[in-house]
């Protein structure tokens, strides 16, 4: 064991990870090291029992005692809060220098160290390198520069009006940080769902503790080692661990509570969080449908519907397509060309295809398995179904007509199974998914400008994207976020920076223009002139300044 541990400098996670036995699967780990100690290096690395934890330059021989002693509990989880609470309340997050200097390090932090993040990710998920850079990388980076840009505009307080009842006065909107956040990240884009909303709370002026998923352990530790490595170590903390670390976090009263995840785990998030009356986001997920009419361009319909599923971490995405509906007499069709597109992309073996990510972990392989080895589920398969559990691979499965009420249809799939369900009319598929839960996002492809119109109108999703997938995420301009059961609150761009702010309304008024109609001795000519100035009626405001009535 002491011949794996190594000197921070000279850690290669390749290598550290497959000498531990290649994917790390079960999750036992917490790695926290204090703010006030020097040059802090949290690295954790998981696999069944075997845990080492650094927090200095020396090698530590860790015994199960020690592992004990530095459980990071509730007492730790409120000292921390302390911590940061007091660095929070010095005011040095509130000035852009601060702001902007954090962002960009982190800018800096991804430029400097792309082939390390690349590398967590291929070990936590086998993602393609490209996809890695697309989808978590390069998004993570815009997200700062947008922020940087804008950050001196969105700081300006917001000029609104005033009325007369307030004559003579001024008004405007103040953007505040809420003080002390804690951030929960998920694993399917462990980088990019950790740091993008970090990035909106740095900008806001907040002081932090970040939460990466433990399921994600390469990219966990490098976040740890490297955010301490690049920000202000004394504002912004990340605590690793599994369930006791986040039970302890959740224990702590905190100013606004940021959580990515599954909609199970946001219901115990919100009712820790209600305990102290803690606002919350909640990006969550759900079942996001695609209605697929006939008067499409299929070929290109069908490389967009890929996109948004095999091709978007192997269906492991909350906004991936999670079922299709279509008519009846196009089903075939679409099958084809799915097809079509699926041996273009990956060929013909796709389990062997490295230009897909695999299963995150056992327990989702089995739970993914289960859905389509179900009764009345397993003999709808038509393409695909093909497993290898040694190396966490499904093939792109595609499913026609199964049952609604099978386990596929009423459970969140996130994984590479796609079920089609086909109706008599494209309209009656709104019925079908309003029978559900509102999704994070849904998706129509048709040329049909009538049926845009009703798919907008009449269907309740967190966003929505007309003829292709995924991509309303890239746009910094719409809000990310769901809806019902896919979540609340949102985020991305200035939603971001709005989402870690509270906004504080701020009237000025000078000594001049005291009205004494406010005051009492309430007359009736004050009552009168009161009643006149709150309905905003001029010609009452004027008549009763003159002592008349208009009675």
């Amino acid at each position: 064991m002491m011949a794996m541990m190594k000197s921070v400098s000279s850690i290669n996670l390749s290598q550290d990870f497959s000498a531990l036995g290649g994917s790390c699967q079960t999750i036992q780990t917490f790695a926290y090291c204090p703010m006030s100690r020097a040059n802090p290096s949290p690295i954790s690395f998981t696999h069944a029992s075997l845990r080492v934890s650094r927090c200095s330059a020396s090698v530590l021989s860790v015994t199960m005692e020690e592992v004990k002693e530095q459980a990071f509990d509730a007492g730790k989880a409120a000292l921390l809060v302390k911590e940061l609470r007091k660095s929070f309340n010095s005011g040095k997050t509130k000035s852009y220098e601060w702001r902007a200097a954090q962002l960009q390090s982190i800018s800096k932090m991804i430029d400097e160290r792309e082939k390390e993040i690349v590398q967590a990710l291929q070990l936590d998920l086998s993602k393609p390198e490209l996809e890695a850079v697309v989808s978590e990388i390069s998004m993570t980076k815009s997200s700062c520069q947008k922020a940087l840009k804008d950050l001196k505009h969105w700081m300006t307080p917001e000029k609104a009006n005033t009325s007369i009842t307030t004559y003579p006065s001024s008004a405007e909107i103040v953007s505040e940080p809420f003080g002390v956040v804690l951030i929960i990240s998920t694993w399917n884009y462990p980088f990019l769902v950790s740091l993008d909303p970090v990035i909106g709370a740095i900008a806001a002026g907040n002081a932090i503790v970040l939460k990466p998923s433990e399921i994600a352990p390469a990219t966990s530790s490098l976040l740890a080692r490297l955010l301490s490595e690049y920000v202000d170590r004394s504002i912004i903390s990340v605590v690793e661990g599994a369930v006791p670390e986040t039970s302890a976090l959740l224990d702590q009263k905190w100013d606004k509570i940021f959580y990515t995840g599954s909609t199970r785990v946001g219901y115990i998030v919100m009712a820790a969080a209600a305990k102290h009356l803690t606002p919350v986001v909640l990006e969550l997920g759900g079942k996001c449908p695609a209605i697929v009419d006939s008067n499409v361009d299929l070929k290109v319909a069908a490389r967009r519907m890929l996109a948004g599923k095999w091709a978007c971490n192997n269906g492991q995405a909350c906004i991936a397509i999670d079922y299709i509906v279509t008519t009846k007499s196009f089903a075939p069709k679409l099958v084809d060309a799915l097809q079509l597109a699926l041996e273009e992309f990956f060929g013909k073996n796709p389990l062997e295809s490295q230009d897909m990510s695999r299963i995150v972990n056992l327990y989702h392989f089995k739970r993914l398995a289960k859905l389509l080895d179900e009764d009345g589920t397993s003999d709808k398969i038509v393409l695909g179904g093909q497993r290898d559990e040694n190396n966490l691979r499904i093939a792109p499965t595609i499913l026609l007509d199964v049952p609604e009420d099978s386990l596929i249809m009423r459970e969140e799939i996130f994984g590479p199974l796609l079920p089609i369900l086909t109706v008599d009319d494209i309209e009656d598929s709104f019925h079908i998914i309003n029978s559900k839960p509102k999704p994070l996002a849904a998706y129509l492809f048709s040329d049909n400008d009538g049926l845009q119109k009703q798919f907008v109108q009449n269907i309740s999703a967190g966003g929505m994207l007309i003829n292709d997938t995924v991509l309303h995420l890239t746009v910094p301009t719409l809000p990310f976020g769901g809806v019902g059961e896919s979540g609340m609150g949102a985020y991305h761009g200035k939603f971001s920076f709005d989402a870690f702010s509270h906004k504080k309304g701020v009237l000025y008024r000078s000594f001049k223009g005291d009205a004494t109609a406010r005051y009492p001795p309430y007359t009736p000519e004050k009552q009168r002139l009161l009643k006149a100035l709150l309905s905003g009626n001029i010609i009452g405001i004027i008549l009763a300044l003159l002592g008349w009535s208009k009675e």
